[in-house]
């Protein structure tokens, strides 16, 4: 429960900052003061084993002794010259080469997932053929909240519709089919579906993606989906761009999760864990494209804090720490501890319709039966706050909990996890 000094500090915060937050921040009503590792300590004094990694940032857990380090040095030394050149840049870039697919060799630097987006989307229009004058996207997908990053799935606010130019494809829901088909007798009927909308239509330039759908609850594709529309993007000449905002940098057990489906992307996007949840993002794409002198206008990759040093220096720490420890492959034995232990949970109880994920990604999607598969996001947030007064903090959106613990933790502290998850699904789903 919240302790009296986070009520009194929640109540002054409340006089003066706009409303809006997260759903964590509503329901959770916690003030975090110190993060260490996995494990994150309020303003109270109580901890929590942090299984929503910040905000699916913290890769190394809070305060990795080598990315404060490496922050507080370049602190001392420079802040901002804009995209200038500074010392640690090149050794940032020849890292990036070294962890990407090889296609992927040429980059630029943001500082947020929906502008490093917005950074695609331009170049994928300036080097359009005549004619590709249209986008493609997934239903249920995220790619952030600008306006370009909204326009690709519809996403309107208020009264206003901003539809833009894309074309919306079936994403991989199996769980919620809106075809009303059975995986796998189905023959993948939703990837058909986009191949013939979007990667046979002459005027279609790109396909935005997310190769996990992580905001709509980590939806997983089935084996088939996107191996016929990579194919049939290559052959008709639409672009892949893969949103990996969320999945890159290690967390589905690959460097990037469309290594695991055979996906080579044009361009692919990478914030959240590459820099231990300090502002900083990458474009990665193949030369011909990001070279393009249509896409390579002056300031056409610059911006405020792009290439800014202290994002370099987070970034370039965070990700030397997953290449020399072998994180990734932490992350592929954490994750199958995790799904014979969730797998489990889902077969107890009957309103945890469906668990889901990769590696140290998972979606528990909560229904009122398992049969009509109603959603219920009441059960949802019971699970989430009785587990937060436990103990243990997930990641909270509508119907679906995501649990992305960071890579450092150890078998026993993942154990001791699940078990405050399970035992908040005891109190809550009797």
């Amino acid at each position: 429960m919240t302790g009296l000094r986070q009520t009194q500090h929640l109540a002054r915060e409340a006089r003066h900052l706009a409303p809006g937050a997260s759903e964590e921040a509503v329901h959770g009503r916690r003030v975090f003061a110190e993060g260490r590792g996995p494990v994150l300590t309020d303003l109270d004094g109580n901890q929590y084993l942090d299984f929503a990694a910040g905000t699916l940032t913290q890769s190394l857990g809070h305060g990795h002794p080598e990315v404060v380090e490496a922050l507080t040095a370049q602190a001392r030394r420079l802040w901002n010259v804009h995209d200038s050149a500074t010392p640690d840049r090149a050794g940032l870039l020849e890292l990036l080469a070294r962890l990407l697919p090889e296609q992927l060799d040429t980059y630029a630097f943001f500082s947020t997932g929906a502008e490093v987006v917005e950074a695609a989307l331009r170049v994928v229009q300036a080097t359009a053929a005549p004619g590709r004058n249209r986008i493609g996207a997934l239903r249920h997908g995220f790619h952030g909240k600008t306006m370009g990053a909204r326009m690709l799935v519809h996403w309107d606010i208020g009264h206003q519709a901003f539809s833009g130019n894309s074309v919306l494809g079936y994403s991989p829901y199996c769980y919620r089919c809106p075809l009303g088909l059975e995986y796998p007798s189905c023959d993948v009927r939703c990837a058909t579906l986009v191949r013939r909308h979007i990667a046979e239509k002459p005027n279609v330039s790109a396909l935005v993606f997310e190769p996990v759908l992580g905001a709509a609850g980590v939806i997983v594709p089935p084996p088939g989906y996107w191996e016929r529309i990579a194919d049939a993007c290559q052959d008709g000449g639409v672009l892949l761009v893969a949103d990996e905002v969320l999945t890159g940098g290690g967390r589905t057990g690959a460097f990037l999760a469309s290594e695991l489906f055979g996906i080579e992307p044009d361009l692919v996007t990478l914030s959240k864990g590459t820099a231990s949840g300090f502002p900083f993002a990458v474009l990665a794409g193949r030369a011909e494209l990001l070279r393009r002198p249509e896409a390579a206008t002056s300031g056409a990759y610059a911006s405020t804090y792009a290439s800014n040093p202290l994002g370099i220096a987070a970034a370039r720490a965070t990700l030397e720490v997953v290449e020399r420890d072998r994180l990734i492959d932490r992350v592929r034995v954490l994750g199958e501890i995790m799904e014979d232990r969730l797998r489990v949970l889902e077969s107890r109880f009957p309103q945890l319709g469906q668990v889901r994920g990769l590696g140290l990604l998972w979606g528990l999607e909560f229904v009122t039966d398992p049969v009509g598969r109603a959603p219920a996001p009441e059960t949802a947030r019971a699970v989430y706050t009785t587990a937060l007064d436990l103990g243990l903090r997930t990641s909270l959106g509508g119907h679906v909990l995501r649990l992305a613990p960071p890579f450092t933790l150890d078998e026993a502290l993942l154990e001791e996890g699940l078990c405050l998850l399970e035992e908040a699904l005891e109190r809550v789903i009797a």
